[in-house]
């Protein structure tokens, strides 16, 4: 692919629970527009459920801070925001330990944590019990393999939960097609 003549990071800045069930709505015009408006460069966004892409000449964490900050200015609501680099991304495609075919978009997740997880709290997981699922801890992630989806996924639930996470860990999940999605467009 033909790269940005753009100084700057690329970045997917993913927004926590937003147009789901009718509830935190944030329309993606709206959020093209603010984003432009705090200066970040190529903004586009991608499906309705809080993906966008950006160029940047800040940090990740300094991004993510801004962008929920604006978020919340504008729409009246607090809204967590993880930010992650194009090479971020490519290195969690990169390192999957699970089969990532075109047809596994359904099957296959990651969680994005907006801090690391404490890997002592996911070994409290039999990940046995929950076969044919799987789970596997990356960076500042948890790659999830779920063959029926994760609508019926007790394995979801139990990765998940806040004991095991932590109770004030910001957790945000895309589908593996949304996630490939990310890096080609943030190349």
């Amino acid at each position: 692919m033909a790269e940005s003549s753009t100084p700057g990071t690329h970045y997917a800045v993913l927004l926590r629970g937003i147009n789901v069930g009718g509830h935190r709505k944030v329309p993606m015009a709206a959020l093209r527009d603010l984003l432009t408006d705090l200066g970040y460069r190529d903004v586009r966004t991608y499906l309705h459920s809080g993906q966008a892409v950006l160029i940047s000449d800040d940090q990740e964490e300094v991004v993510a801070q801004q962008v929920s900050s604006g978020l919340e200015k504008t729409f009246g609501q607090r809204i967590e925001v993880i930010v992650r680099s194009h090479h971020y991304l490519a290195e969690v495609v990169a390192r999957c330990p699970f089969p990532a075919g075109p047809d596994s978009g359904r099957q296959l997740h990651a969680a994005f944590l907006a801090d690391a997880a404490d890997p002592s709290r996911l070994e409290q997981i039999e990940a046995s019990a929950f076969a044919p699922e799987g789970f596997e801890l990356g960076d500042r992630m948890v790659y999830l393999w779920l063959p029926d989806g994760i609508g019926r996924s007790r394995l979801a639930s139990a990765v998940l939960r806040p004991r095991i996470l932590g109770a004030q860990a910001v957790v945000t999940v895309r589908n593996w097609s949304t996630v490939t999605t990310l890096l080609e467009l943030t190349s």
